[in-house]
């Protein structure tokens, strides 16, 4: 098929600062680069992640950098009118309502507009609980929407409000951006967890990181990402703030396991694996993720993946993980994940959608 053109208007693709998409977005735009489609991605100058970038602009994809401001965000709408396909991502942060009915407003009439949600139980809510909800009377005016998890329960509830169809394209990962690296001494622990403070998260970080680490005094903890400073910890927790991507493999590579929590809106509607989890198995890494539904599909229980449904769950799988089992799991994980669940394989998914209406292949091998 001839290549695509796509407007892309999404948080950031440039920046991981605040920006837990990042990964998502450039897995999803590099792989389909790849295989022949341009796209541009339209991006606000807001929340300082344009002086905490952590990549240049790529060679896969033209990144537009409007102000923050509502002339700004028109003009990028109309730059980006002609594209074949346009594309509105969950969770900009700033104009989210006029770029909704912007991108339809300006569409060819031949051209496909998606809306691409990667915080479903989110939108959702909003669209549930707030009367004056811009977004749900638009759905059934867009093609398509794509979502990054959530499986079937996120599937009818869209359908339920109008969507014409509603089809996961779920996190993967990018072989080529995370993959297995040398430890580095300066992340070395026995359970390492990267994310940032959100109170959907708090909760369950309190019980699945610091209860754990609680118990096991004699373990080494890490804990990187954003906003964790003033939280009580107890002592063997190393917080060491923000951590950029490039220091991803790294962090992966260098603790006996990686700890994966769910936000409570993800647990709750299940198949919704994080970005970590890939990022953390294409490293090589042996993870310990909370329990939610769905994780199966993605990974073995006991032999790609180990599963906790507490924080005494967790601290008794580290206690009891050996190196040489930790080595294997992750290893078993990284052949999955190569197999079934790369950026290359959801970018397939997404092209047979655009052309055919339908993925290619089931999305689990």
């Amino acid at each position: 098929m001839a290549g695509l053109d796509i407007s892309f208007y999404g948080s950031s693709l440039v920046s991981a600062y605040w920006n837990g998409a990042a990964t998502y977005y450039r897995g999803i735009i590099r792989a389909l680069a790849e295989r022949g489609h341009r796209v541009t991605f339209y991006e606000p100058d807001a929340y300082e992640r344009q002086s905490h970038r952590d990549i240049p602009d790529p060679a896969w994809a033209k990144v537009v950098v409007y102000a923050n401001d509502e002339a700004s965000a028109r003009r990028a709408l109309d730059q980006g009118r002609n594209a074949d396909v346009i594309v509105k991502a969950s969770g900009v942060g700033v104009f989210d309502a006029l770029l909704e009915a912007g991108v339809l407003e300006v569409r060819r009439p031949d051209a496909r507009v998606i809306f691409w949600d990667v915080d479903a139980p989110a939108t959702l809510a909003s669209m549930r609980g707030d009367p004056s909800d811009t977004l749900r009377p638009l759905i059934p005016e867009y093609d398509m929407v794509l979502t990054y998890g959530g499986g079937d329960p996120v599937i009818q509830a869209y359908r339920a409000i109008g969507a014409r169809d509603c089809i996961p394209i779920y996190n993967a990962l990018d072989p080529e951006t995370h993959h297995p690296v040398p430890p580095d001494p300066r992340f070395a622990a026995d359970l390492s967890f990267m994310a940032n403070r959100l109170p959907d998260r708090e909760a369950r970080v309190e019980e699945f990181f610091l209860k754990a680490a609680a118990r096991s005094l004699e373990r080494r903890f890490l804990l990187g990402g954003s906003g964790w400073g003033d939280k009580p910890m107890p002592a063997n927790v190393n917080y060491i703030g923000h951590v950029y991507t490039a220091d991803h493999n790294a962090v992966n590579r260098s603790a006996l396991a990686v700890l994966n929590v769910a936000r409570d809106s993800m647990a709750a509607v299940g198949f919704s694996p994080a970005t970590r989890v890939f990022e953390a198995a294409g490293a090589g890494a042996c993870v310990i993720t909370d329990a939610w539904e769905g994780v199966e599909l993605f990974l073995t229980p006991g032999e790609e993946i180990l599963v906790a449904r507490d924080g005494a769950e967790v601290a008794a799988l580290v206690a009891d993980l050996t190196p040489e089992r930790s080595r294997a799991i992750g290893e078993a994980a990284r052949r999955r994940m190569l197999s079934a669940h790369t950026y290359a394989h959801r970018a397939g998914e997404v092209e047979s959608l655009l052309t055919n209406g339908a993925p290619a292949k089931p999305v689990f091998a």
